[in-house]
């Protein structure tokens, strides 16, 4: 290493002092399009950045939540009951799948090109839905959805981190998961309102336009020179499209798709399946590690403890959290019998909860860089307490305010844990793998969201189908089977198939509720095992150095 290198620590830029960030062209701006030399833009293209990323947040989340009201109307016009819980999955694992190729792929193509190009593939994807006439129409036209929406997310962090300085981080990180909650739960309340005046077709196309403009407001706003991270931003498209790691991307992907399907089924987990994806995603570790020139993931990352326990911990984490966003408003339409409208709206003390929780660590506690051990561990341990009430109270004669508050806390919760989780990440990994690290943890935010529709709406399916079979008899198998898929038609029951029916809801409930407060201690311990020395803190051999270097 030359002794002129300077070693990059979580002191340095984001990004170190790479040839092609923003500071690296800003000769070629006018004046009046720069604040200064870190890297900042001026206070009208961030204005247009923040509106646009804050719209494409608001749809990425809007396409989670709006199954949860309008799936027993999509349902029954698709003929589709039993496989409602691909409706959403499809979406996630295209998502997760993909996540982890689109921090790649911003560094070669800037996160300007990117995020552009994920904006008009999500577009696309809406209006595919939208014309969907059979169930696998539908599931394409949302897998189309999922793969921009992957590229919107993860961009969208890489954007913030880069176009803010780290006494500002935690509050911007904050107001971007506040855009994804905003957009959890009004998905889920519009989406019940309007889908029986406009239909469920239109609730997906109207989200087109709103992409494309969005998208291009990126291109324009985010400045030419925003560009790759790594490498000659003059190479050509082919050039740069050499260089990557084509075998690491093919196994990863395939890895993910195979074992998401698999927990995905509603009825049985096929083994085979899993099988493959575990030597998928051996053979793409073992690429990554031993093969690759230009790996996805770098060696440093793939060997570091801080990121593979963080990662791991976040999955859990949200798996359970994601219970408490798919499931409150199945809880609101079978049990308390609301309407579509109004079920939606259980989201918003909870989506609120995050907002909150996520804005005040980010503005009064992240105004420094380094460990934030010691929070994340408490803000775990409290989580888990919320879930069990909400478990107890998931009932017809429980008090709504006490589920609403408890439903607010455990928000509370949650928000202040990914921000503090980011903060803490950054600072247990090196910068200049920061762009790659970001993009990691939002796949794996996209894998609880997976997996918390995989493995949760398959338990909770499990239970309810168990329940009723025990509480119905034989010959009300095809109104079991339609109950299963439809939770708005338990109030259009009567007498005794009405209570039988609250009765079953109520059980598959409690049980999943439950499920998820066990998984969510078992996370606090592997939040612990993160531990809280950086990589400035431990010692460098000269390999080390010339690593993070490069």
């Amino acid at each position: 290493m030359s002794p002129n290198t300077k070693v990059a620590d979580e002191r340095a830029p984001l990004l170190g002092p790479q040839p092609s960030t923003v500071d690296a062209g800003n000769e070629y701006l006018p004046d009046s399009e720069i604040e200064d030399d870190s890297g900042r833009i001026s206070v009208s293209r961030a204005a247009i950045c923040v509106v646009a990323l804050g719209s494409l947040i608001f749809l990425q989340a809007t396409n989670i939540s709006l199954l949860t009201t309008t799936q027993s109307t999509i349902a029954a016009d698709l003929d589709a009951f039993e496989k409602t819980s691909w409706f959403t999955s499809a979406y996630l694992i295209a998502v997760s799948s993909t996540s982890p190729l689109t921090g790649k792929l911003s560094q070669l193509f800037s996160p300007r090109n990117c995020i552009s190009a994920s904006a008009m593939i999500l577009g696309l994807g809406a209006l595919l839905t939208s014309f969907a006439q059979t169930f696998a129409s539908f599931i394409l036209g949302r897998i189309i959805t999922g793969i921009g929406a992957a590229g919107v997310f993860t961009v969208s962090i890489i954007v913030v981190l880069e176009l803010s300085g780290p006494t500002k981080r935690g509050a911007v990180i904050g107001l971007l998961n506040s855009g994804f909650t905003v957009g959890v739960a009004v998905g889920a309340t519009v989406a019940g309102a309007l889908v029986n005046s406009v239909g469920w077709r239109a609730l997906f196309w109207m989200q087109t336009p709103l992409a494309v403009v969005a998208g291009g407001a990126l291109y324009l706003a985010i400045p030419t020179q925003f560009s790759a991270a790594r490498g000659n931003s003059k190479e050509s498209v082919w050039k740069k499209l050499s260089t990557l790691d084509y075998l690491g991307a093919f196994t990863l992907t395939v890895g993910i798709v195979l074992l998401l399907a698999a927990l995905s089924n509603p009825r049985r987990i096929p083994i085979l399946p899993i099988i493959f994806s575990i030597f998928a995603l051996a053979t793409f570790i073992l690429n990554e590690m031993y093969l690759a020139k230009d790996p996805i993931i770098p060696v440093t990352l793939l060997k570091s403890r801080g990121m593979a326990f963080t990662c791991l911990g976040t999955v859990g984490f949200m798996m359970a959290r994601w219970s408490v966003l798919f499931f409150t408003p199945t809880y609101t339409l079978a049990v308390r019998g609301w309407a579509p409208a109004a079920a939606g709206s259980i989201l918003i003390a909870t989506n609120g909860g995050f907002a909150l929780g996520g804005i005040l660590v980010g503005v009064f506690h992240i105004r420094r860089q380094g460990s934030f051990y010691i929070a994340c561990v408490i803000v775990y341990m409290l989580f888990p307490i919320t879930l069990v009430g909400i478990a107890m109270l998931s009932t017809a004669k429980a008090s709504s305010w006490l589920y609403i508050l408890l439903l607010f806390l455990n928000g509370l919760t949650v928000g202040a844990a990914m921000n503090y989780t980011l903060a803490h990440l950054l600072h247990l990994t090196p910068a200049s793998t920061h762009y790659i690290a970001t993009s990691l943890i939002a796949t794996f935010r996209g894998f609880a969201g997976s997996f918390g529709s995989a493995i949760g709406g398959g338990l909770f399916t499990r239970l309810l189908r168990k329940s009723l079979e025990e509480k119905f008899d034989k010959g009300d198998a095809d109104l079991v089977r339609r109950l299963l898929g439809s939770p708005a038609m338990v109030s259009l029951l009567k007498g005794a198939n009405k209570a039988k029916a609250i009765a079953g809801y109520e059980d598959a409930l409690r049980g999943l509720f439950l499920a998820a407060a066990g998984l969510a201690v078992l996370m606090v311990l592997v939040q612990a095992a993160t531990g809280w020395k950086g990589v400035e803190d431990e010692p460098k051999t000269q390999e080390s150095e010339e690593e993070v270097v490069q």
